[in-house]
């Protein structure tokens, strides 16, 4: 085709630059660009630019698509080196019909951080596809020399007019999912199971939740086949299911697309953005930059090891491995390089893919400097905050690593970065299970954490809330298992903590007791209320809103067996807490003043009459937060809501966790308001929740009865 001409080029100096300088048998080649990195198209070719700071020389190693054997091996020559950058076009290819990857020349001295072998081809660390693995469990072949291999994939995908959501921060509400999880039991009546098209199917089920942000476990390219261990009760080999080892991090996971033998992966996945924004959903990505695939030294060779391994991990004097992410390597995030490489991935992601937000699995390594230390201004942190690019961007750090820094309330932030809140989830699981000494920290939690966050200048909204995630049980295993049940992961119940602040209810596992399973479902129902009436913003855990169970298992990243899937009969079977989640979420979204963009005072800062939050027991204005205390209440000011844009309705929540019923008397109103009942969680479906002003109506300073573990919710209205 005819290419334009830059301003000021004329035609032949544009037509010279396309021209071939060098030839390789049957290939003309040309001086490459050293930037952008990867293979890109140019007019009549491709441009093939890799970085190895200490490699002595590069050969590109050319594929057709899914051939056992390269057709071709070009090396790069010594004049296509600029810097540390090798770059080269090669002219004539078809960019869709081939397969690419790397070998590297230089030392092999381990002590010293060097691991070159030619004998490996490396698949290239800016691929935007990868080849190998076009179906979730398929093996590639036994006599595959290169199971991992660079493709480039079509881009004609058509946006139409759709652009990241940009929601405002403090109204969101999370779901994180697994894609294959979400939808490969055979319950889920999709098309196309396990896969992207699969979650698109089911985008209707999180709208009438009340989703509008999903968090999707790692969709970049695995190795689902990395695991050696084997079930020790079935001896069937277990798999890397969760995905939190990635390959390549340009590149969707071709497993969990329906084509993804056909190289639909990219579109796919696209489609699936698309059609969550079209429903109002944002889209946030877990991404997992602490380590690579490759592990410890005994680990495979894929890609960045044998392209550069001194520049790209943590190493110790000796060269070995560093290892803060519990997974064999660390990357050494903070290394110019490295630092750019994780800028760029993130700037594509949100670029070409309109991603909302990323979550950083491990965050804390991202801090750490050359020699594993935390650094006080860590410039990856930094730069990731300030990119122009990822300016609206929600960016969430799990703020802890395998290495013991901890850094809930004090990850180093920029007035950008979201923390998972760690404090959230073991202070609500103790208030929970009404533990001693858990009363105090609650309110703490309830009214988004300002004793973490608030001194710092942060928001509510840097705290993203959760009781349950992938890491640990489920809703339903959090009230029927007083220990985990580990034992088929193959660690010999080694492995996933062992502290899990959980409650069996009187038996261990599933019972036929009534009253068990009757309690069940009220802490079930009082730890997603206690949620979603809490400061910050919350997140879910995908089939919690339907209780599902994984058996006691605290730590299923190696299970993909249909116990670990969701089961949608469970839509049907627990049709009672699935309505009492959608209309608790609801009721929070119709609510400003349960979703606050600042903090509560505790003053009357609108002439009402009330404080804006106030706290009681029993008797309003009492609260008792003692040792041995196990219940607390709070009310939120009508005023205050209408000053937030709300119709000025009076919040109230009780929650007794002991293990005998209390009366609560409620607090008064101003005259012409009067309490309704909203919520109660020792009621059946469906009197347990109620629309706004539909429930029963309540005396002013009327006592209201709480069952041992239950909780209640009240609103208070004037006169439309």
């Amino acid at each position: 085709m005819e290419v334009a001409s830059p301003p000021g080029e004329t035609p032949a100096v544009a037509a010279r630059k396309h021209h071939p300088t060098h030839h390789h048998g049957v290939f003309r080649l040309r001086y490459g660009h050293p930037l952008p990195f990867g293979a890109s198209l140019v007019p009549g070719g491709i441009n093939f630019s890799v970085f190895s700071s200490h490699a002595t020389s590069c050969t590109l190693v050319l594929f057709e698509k899914d051939a056992l054997r390269p057709f071709a091996e070009i090396p790069f020559p010594p004049e296509f080196r600029m810097g540390d950058v090798f770059a080269m076009m090669v002219f004539d290819l078809n960019p869709h019909g081939i397969e690419y990857g790397y070998r590297m020349e230089g030392p092999f001295n381990p002590r010293a951080g060097h691991r070159f072998d030619r004998h490996h081809i490396l698949l290239d660390p800016f691929a935007r596809s990868v080849g190998g693995r076009p179906v979730f469990g398929g093996l590639s072949g036994p006599r595959n020399i290169f199971p991992h291999r660079g493709r480039i994939p079509e881009n004609d995908f058509d946006w139409e007019h759709d652009r990241p959501l940009d929601l405002p921060v403090s109204e969101l509400v999370i779901y994180e999912l697994h894609v294959r999880g979400f939808t490969r039991h055979s319950s889920s009546r999709v098309a196309h199971p396990g896969t992207f098209d699969g979650l698109r199917e089911k985008i209707p089920h999180l709208v009438d939740l009340g989703i509008n942000c999903v968090e999707l476990m790692p969709v970049f390219e695995f190795n689902e086949h990395e695991s050696t261990r084997v079930n020790p009760l079935t001896n069937e080999r277990l798999c890397n299911y969760w995905g939190y080892s990635t390959l390549a991090f340009r590149a969707p996971k071709a497993g969990f697309a329906a084509g993804g033998r056909h190289g639909q992966e990219v579109n796919e996945l696209k489609e699936l953005v698309k059609a969550f924004h079209a429903a109002g959903i944002q889209v946030i990505l877990d991404v997992v930059f602490n380590h690579t695939a490759e592990g410890d030294a005994t680990g495979p060779v894929i890609s960045f090891r044998g392209l550069d391994n001194k520049t790209y991990y943590l190493l110790a004097p000796d060269g070995a491995y560093l290892n803060f992410s519990g997974c064999g390597n660390t990357l050494d995030c903070n290394h110019p390089v490295v630092r750019d490489f994780v800028l760029d991935c993130l700037r594509y992601w949100a670029a070409e893919y309109h991603i909302d937000g990323f979550r950083f699995d491990l965050a804390s390594v991202l801090g750490r400097d050359s020699q594993g230390h935390p650094l006080p201004n860590p410039p990856l942190l930094e730069s990731i905050a300030h990119d122009p690019v990822l300016a609206h961007c929600e960016l969430i750090a799990e703020a802890w690593d395998a290495g013991g820094l901890y850094q809930v309330g004090n990850f180093p932030s920029y007035g950008r970065w979201m923390e998972w809140n760690g404090k959230y989830r073991d202070a609500a699981r103790r208030f929970l299970r009404g533990d001693d000494n858990s009363a105090a920290e609650m309110v703490q939690r309830i009214m988004g954490s300002p004793d973490l966050y608030r001194e710092s200048g942060r928001k509510p909204s840097a705290s993203v809330n959760f009781i349950t995630c992938h890491d640990g049980f489920t809703l339903a295993d959090l009230f029927a298992y007083a220990k985990k049940y580990n034992l088929e992961n193959g660690e010999n119940d080694a492995d996933g903590g062992n502290e899990n602040y959980s409650w069996n209810c009187g038996a261990e596992g599933p019972t036929d007791d009534g009253a068990i399973n009757e309690l069940r479902l009220r802490c079930a129902k009082n730890a997603m209320t206690l949620l979603l009436v809490s400061q910050g913003v919350p997140m879910l855990f995908m089939g919690d809103e339907m209780g599902r169970t994984q058996r006691g298992n605290n730590n299923a990243y190696c299970h993909d067996e249909e116990w670990n899937w969701l089961d949608w009969g469970l839509a049907a079977r627990e049709a009672g807490l699935l309505r009492y989640v959608r209309l608790l979420v609801a009721f929070r979204r119709g609510h400003a003043s349960l979703h606050r963009a600042d903090w509560f005072t505790g003053e009357d800062e609108v002439g009402s009459g009330y404080a804006d939050i106030s706290w009681h027991g029993v008797q309003p204005a009492q609260a008792d937060w003692s040792e041995r205390s196990h219940s607390l209440a709070f009310l939120i000011c009508g005023g205050h809501d209408r000053a937030l844009g709300g119709r000025g309705d009076f919040f109230y929540a009780a929650f007794n966790m002991h293990t005998e019923a209390l009366d609560f008397t409620l607090p008064g109103l101003p005259a012409d308001y009067r309490w309704s009942l909203l919520a109660d969680t020792a009621q059946s479906s469906p009197h347990d929740i109620h629309q706004p002003g539909t429930g029963p109506q309540l005396e002013d300073h009327a006592v209201v009865r709480l069952v041992a573990k239950s909780c209640v919710l009240a609103l208070g209205r004037g006169p439309d």
